[in-house]
């Protein structure tokens, strides 16, 4: 486990255990770990930095940005956005039962709800936007969170793709049972919704960049993602670009 405390003063690690069961060597703010669904958070923030931008907005159809022989699922007349796949009210399900061909199962299936309407929490959602930003940008996911958030912060570890020196110096992952398990490789198609994997002092990095302890060029589109809010489930809860829900 490593723990990373920013402040404005600077940072601090904690860090205790070792690469993996019988590996003498010790974890640290370098470790290389999975970093799953904060991968939406990247991919929120490409899409606020894209809006900031003009290219898209928030209100566009999801159908805007797929090839003409997709047809994207509507409801009532209504169209999923990208605020929708972004806030996970687009009435996707979880995950599909096979993301082989992801435009097929995007022309085939059924909304059970008007978009926009319910929050259900979608990997299927989160994935599709990330894909979407990429085709958009005319590249993949992963050079798009370098291109746009990675390089711009100095987060040299952060990435799908892993370089020698990251392989080195990836923690391995464990099941229930306490067995290590293979990396976690999410299909292409839903990379936006949990594929990145990054260091403790790349998140930190990040978290300076949104707390405003440094300059950036991302700090409009961080500061949007603060402000976009959308009803979560029942009672007041609201939920961000910026937020995270597992």
């Amino acid at each position: 486990m490593v723990v990373g405390v920013i402040e404005p003063v600077g940072r601090r690690v904690v860090a205790y255990g070792n690469l993996a069961k019988g590996d003498p060597r010790t974890l640290d703010a370098d470790t290389i770990f999975e970093i799953g669904s904060i991968s939406k958070v990247f991919t929120s923030l490409v899409l606020a930095d894209m809006v900031n931008r003009k290219e898209v907005t928030l209100d566009d159809p999801a159908a805007k940005y797929l090839p003409e022989n997709v047809r994207m699922p509507e409801r009532s007349g209504k169209s999923i956005t990208l605020l929708d796949l972004s806030t996970h009210r687009s009435g996707f399900p979880p995950l599909p039962d096979s993301v082989d061909d992801l435009y097929q199962f995007l022309s085939s299936y059924t909304l059970p709800r008007d978009p926009g309407c319910e929050f259900e929490y979608s990997n299927l959602g989160a994935g599709l936007l990330g894909h979407l930003l990429a085709c958009h940008a005319g590249t993949d996911y992963e050079s798009l969170i370098r291109s746009r958030i990675a390089r711009p912060l100095g987060m040299p570890d952060t990435g799908i793709m892993l370089t020698p020196s990251m392989n080195q110096r990836m923690a391995t992952g464990h099941n229930a049972m306490l067995a290590p398990v293979a990396n976690s490789d999410l299909p292409t198609p839903l990379a936006g919704a949990g594929a990145l994997r990054s260091s403790a002092n790349d998140l930190l990095t990040f978290l300076e960049a949104f707390l405003g302890y440094k300059e950036s060029p991302l700090a409009p589109a961080m500061k949007a993602m603060l402000e976009v809010r959308r009803p979560a489930g029942q009672g007041e809860d609201r939920f961000r670009l910026a937020d995270l829900l597992n």
